[in-house]
């Protein structure tokens, strides 16, 4: 049995995470994700707050599909939930601003 990595820091988490999203479709699935949830929270919370329950599902939805279709593994939000969430922002940011390619 192999012992889990200990990551003390999220910028020492995150190019582990990368190396978990090599796949293109993958991340492109974690980018739609991910800006489906920035446009619905700007449109559920004025008025249709309680639907905001919907918004993980949605996100991790697409984000799960990508690792257990695509990149054939499994999520690093399973072991790793903060740390992963943060790295789906920082992915998704990098990839807008062209630092990362789809």
């Amino acid at each position: 049995m192999t012992k889990e990595k200990k990551y003390n820091s999220f910028k020492e988490f995150y190019p582990f995470y990368l190396s978990e999203h090599q796949n293109k479709v993958c991340r492109l699935l974690h980018v739609i994700g991910t800006s489906l949830v920035v446009v619905l929270l700007l449109i559920l919370a004025k008025s249709h707050y309680k639907l905001l329950i919907t918004l993980p599902i949605i996100g991790y939805g697409f984000a799960w599909v990508g690792h257990f279709v695509f990149e054939k593994n499994k999520p690093a939000s399973f072991k790793y939930p903060l740390y992963s969430f943060m790295g789906d922002w920082v992915m998704w940011w990098q990839v807008l601003t062209l630092k990362i390619k789809l």
